[in-house]
């Protein structure tokens, strides 16, 4: 049977594009083909079907919960990250089970208390920097992002462990950040152990350490349980399926990893974007100052959360620059036809976020950051998806959204920040996710006074 759109160009340049420079091969693709179109990919069982209509998006994620679409075996990418166990691989009743066992953890009461936390790790990352001195923004929202893994997620304040647990983390996580290193998860015949020296080897040698780290600290929670901890860790610990059973010692691990993986790499790009974005729009940082000013010096964290405008921001920034390229593929198995296609059992779908988020007819002039769209206008999920969709949906969504928003509140609130290159970024690939690719250089000119806000913010479009 026919694919609808297959690209003309050849399987192994198709693939080499997507592993190098995937935006440019999808935008590329996209001009010829704006609703759908197949490709050849390396990752997802090689032929691929994009889907890039809000139409078409719908239908697949509504169509998921009535089991018309199945989470793929395409997943299995990332099982040597993640584990078997993880909820990217677990399906039907045990991925509903799964999730709903880690879900408030990572909801609810639990966000005041994270939420202080995250604001002082923010607050004293940003009070290290000397004045006046160029630092990548990409880097330092890497080390917010680890610290509130390291104290949120398992509840490490200071000492050996946390040390340990950082040093080990970075090294595995920064290993495979240029499209180069990150190959080796596309192409299986480069996942070879020859060492530490080897990028497999390294991978391999890092990841067994960090689970060794996190199997002893599984053990010494269980062996001495403390009712009054709130990290993420404790409450997985506590937290009971159906039949009143515990978590295994390796459901944990690979629930931790995923959440390590999920929230580190994808809230620094998201932070370090949405910095760059407020400083190359001047209006827009004044507003967002005057809507912050309102909330006074110590604001709750939950105000800062619920403010409109930031919410605007932080959705805009999502928007133009996601994060993550695509939800979570799903494989066909009924036959159906998308956007008069017909598309037989076995089809390997991949909504694209990316590309719906380009869209001139939902966004006009896709490429300008204009926060308003999020004020003017109420997208809906098969519109607007940074965090995929359906029962595949992030897991982390609200925890993310909250560590963004209060990041930002906080760097801007308390410093002058400027950026030192206004040459436009561009994403780059960093593992399965996108970065800006020179890091935005920016530095602090000082501390921020705040200022009496006005008593009538009016919205003023932002260009």
């Amino acid at each position: 049977m026919q694919l609808p759109n297959p690209l003309n160009i050849s399987p192994l340049l198709q693939k080499i594009q997507w592993v190098i420079d995937p935006v440019s091969f999808m935008e590329n693709a996209a001009q010829q083909y704006p609703d759908i179109f197949t490709a050849e990919v390396i990752g997802f069982g090689d032929t691929v079907v994009f889907i890039n209509h809000p139409q078409a998006i719908q239908e697949i994620l509504t169509k998921d919960r009535k089991k018309f679409f199945a989470v793929a075996e395409a997943n299995r990418i990332a099982k040597p990250l993640v584990g078997e166990y993880s909820v990217f691989l677990l399906e039907g009743d045990r991925h509903r089970q799964r999730r709903q066992l880690v879900m408030p953890a990572l909801h609810g009461e639990q966000m005041q208390g994270y939420g202080q936390r995250i604001c002082s790790i923010a607050e004293k990352a940003f009070s290290q920097l000397p004045l006046d001195q160029p630092f990548l923004a990409r880097n330092l929202t890497q080390e917010i992002s680890l610290q509130v893994i390291l104290q949120v997620l398992f509840g490490l304040d200071e000492g050996d462990k946390l040390q340990k647990f950082n040093h080990l983390l970075l090294q595995m996580l920064n290993l495979f950040q240029s499209p180069i290193t990150s190959s080796v998860f596309f192409f299986s015949f480069l996942q070879k152990d020859l060492g530490t020296w080897s990028p497999w080897g390294k991978f391999l040698h890092d990841h067994e350490q960090i689970d060794q780290l996190i199997y002893a600290e599984i053990t010494e929670r269980r062996q001495q349980p403390d009712t009054k901890r709130v990290d993420i860790l404790s409450m997985l610990l506590s937290a009971r399926d159906d039949a009143g059973q515990p978590m295994s010692d390796q459901e944990l691990r690979d629930h931790l990893i995923t959440l390590i993986i999920a929230g580190y790499e994808t809230t620094a790009s998201a932070i370090a974007w949405g910095l760059y974005w407020i400083h190359q729009k001047p209006l827009v940082r004044q507003k967002l100052l005057q809507e912050l000013d309102i909330l006074g010096d110590f604001p709750d964290p939950m105000s800062i959360y619920r403010l409109p405008y930031l919410t605007a921001v932080c959705n805009e920034t999502l928007r133009i620059h996601p994060v993550l390229m695509f939800s979570l593929p799903r494989i066909v198995q009924e036959p159906v036809e998308l956007l008069g296609h017909p598309l037989e059992p076995g089809t390997l779908l991949l909504p694209s976020i990316y590309l719906i988020h380009q869209r001139e007819d939902l966004y006009p002039q896709p490429k300008q950051f204009k926060p308003e769209r999020f004020v003017e206008r109420q997208f809906s999920p098969y519109e607007f998806l940074p965090f995929g969709g359906g029962v595949r949906r992030c897991i982390g969504e609200v925890l993310a959204l909250f560590k963004m928003k209060l990041v930002l509140a906080t760097a801007l609130s308390r410093y002058q920040l400027a950026l030192v290159d206004r040459r436009p970024e561009r994403p780059q690939r960093r593992g399965f996710t996108l970065a800006p690719a020179n890091g935005v250089k920016m530095v602090v000119t000082g501390r921020r006074v705040r200022e009496e806000p006005l008593v009538n913010m009016k919205t003023t479009p932002v260009f």
